[in-house]
């Protein structure tokens, strides 16, 4: 899209991808500048994965001892609440965007509705934002489909969104922050957790010491889950991983082993928890789907990110991106990368050459602080991210009956064969040897496991999911219905819908 499409005499039409904590800073932003925005979320209401609230007849009674930055969320909701009430903002609760194109006048979003998902309206706009979050890296080992097992986030989400616990005794496992607040989140909720395990070594995790120190605010907050951990009578193993999960119908138990300095376990050194349930995770990557459709560059190798410029705009023409799809870096980075992106956005709309940073020749101290306060936070986080990464050597523990892509069913043995047997040396031979990654998920899941056992053989570095499930037309599963239902109008007024529907 050209710049020509944001003209002055013409309201801009804005869609932003993303409920959560850079998709509202960016709205409310966007609008106090008056821009007109369109709020597109799978979820029921605004919030994301990090602000996700109970739902309302669940009547929890102190929502906000689920979360740590409570203050910070109700003044940002108070703001967005202002705007959606004087129609300045809209916001599509139960929208799933499955594919977003570039169109003459600018961009359309094609979202299935409801639960159910099988109508899907069309929003037109004329910028767009992408703040489509994040998802948690999987990686497989002996018993890791056993009921009872679930994502560190999955955890949280069950407690927040849902107000139930995943078990009454509850191990916590795998590597990275989001362990802490995982933890002392279910402790607090009544869940005895039983141990928390962290792959990460203490001296690999003494070198964050002068990041924190130079952070007061973090070392606080990593201070005060330390405390909450005690509290409980919580133990910290670190240097160490869950290898394998053992039960019948459920989860019984996880058997732990130390790491030496290789990620191989230390002989002699398993032990063995009961437990009903295992929270484990392994970090988070970026969700790269609609940016990719998109044409919008991409930068780092392991784990790519969108590519954006000092406003948060990506490559593209009209298109911007916050949060952790242009890498991970928790809410507080999420929430100024969204205000950048939103006051760019409206200075865009006033005219194509127009920028937030440069308007009236000079940076104002809204930029300054916000460039700084972005600048600081990447830079601790990009050192967090160089200590936390999965324990190296974590695929010899993977057996080959371990199941690896669910959908699928094709176990590790599988993968293996098609690289040693049938010559693959890339993951989309092994894609279509094995169908790794052909399920429902689209290798949103098994790209992580798959990428690292290839590498295994190869010899080199494993690459992110996205090498699995590289560009393709759908961000999610679309009833074929809603395909043969589609027509192409051209482009309406703001806020116009097409609908389509397969009944």
């Amino acid at each position: 899209m050209s710049g020509a499409a944001a003209k002055s005499d013409k309201a801009l039409r804005l869609a932003v991808v993303g409920a959560g904590p850079a998709g509202l800073a960016a709205a409310v932003a966007a609008a106090d500048a008056g821009v007109t925005a369109t709020v597109i979320d799978a979820g029921s209401s605004a919030g994301g994965q990090f602000y996700r609230q109970p739902a309302a007849r669940l009547r929890a009674r102190a929502p906000r001892r689920l979360h740590h930055s409570w203050r910070t969320w109700r003044g940002l909701k108070s703001r967005f609440d202002r705007h959606v009430a004087a129609g300045r903002i809209r916001l599509l609760a139960d929208h799933h965007v499955w594919i977003a194109e570039r169109v003459a006048a600018g961009y359309r979003l094609h979202a299935l509705v409801g639960p159910e998902q099988r109508r899907s309206v069309a929003v037109d706009a004329d910028a767009l934002l992408l703040a489509t979050g994040a998802y948690e890296r999987v990686l497989p080992f002996p018993g890791w489909t056993l009921p009872g097992v679930v994502t560190a986030g999955g955890a949280q989400a069950m407690l927040k969104g849902s107000v139930v616990l995943p078990g009454r005794e509850v191990v916590v496992a795998g590597t990275g922050p989001l362990l802490l607040p995982v933890a002392a989140g279910l402790a607090d909720a009544g869940a005895q957790v039983k141990a928390l395990i962290e792959s990460t070594s203490r001296r690999a995790l003494a070198r964050l010491v002068p990041t924190l120190a130079a952070h007061p605010d973090k070392l606080a907050e990593a201070a005060g889950y330390g405390a909450r951990l005690a509290a409980h009578r919580i133990a910290v193993k670190y240097g160490h991983a869950v290898i394998a999960a053992h039960g019948e119908e459920r989860v019984e138990a996880v058997t732990v082993a130390a790491l030496d300095a290789a990620g191989r376990v230390r002989p002699g050194s398993e032990t063995r928890i009961t437990c009903d349930s295992l929270a484990i995770g392994h970090g988070l990557l970026p969700h790269l789907d609609l940016a990719l459709t998109l044409g919008a560059r991409t930068e780092g190798d392991s784990v790519p990110a969108v590519w954006v410029d000092s406003e948060q705009r990506t490559s593209v023409p009209g298109l911007w991106a916050a949060g952790e799809t242009t890498g991970i870096g928790g809410a507080a980075l999420a929430l100024v990368e969204g205000e950048i992106a939103g006051r760019s956005i409206a200075a865009w709309s006033q005219g194509p050459q127009r920028a937030w940073q440069d308007e009236d020749h000079a940076r104002s101290p809204a930029w300054t602080h916000a460039e700084q306060k972005r600048r600081r936070l990447g830079a601790f986080f990009a050192a967090v991210d160089a200590v936390y990464s999965p324990p190296a050597a974590w695929t010899e523990r993977v057996a080959a009956d371990t199941v690896v892509c669910r959908c699928e069913e094709v176990e590790a043995g599988a993968i293996r064969g098609a690289l040693e047997e049938y010559g693959a040396t890339d993951l989309r031979t092994v894609k279509l040897l094995t169908r790794a990654g052909m399920g429902w998920c689209q290798g949103r899941v098994c790209g992580p496991a798959v990428s690292g056992l290839v590498a295994e053989h190869c010899g080199g570095r494993p690459k992110a999911a996205a090498s699995v499930t590289a560009q393709r037309p759908f961000a999610r599963p679309v009833p074929l219905g809603v395909l043969a239902g589609l027509d192409q109008p051209g482009p309406g007024p703001a806020g116009h819908e097409e609908e389509s529907n397969n009944e």
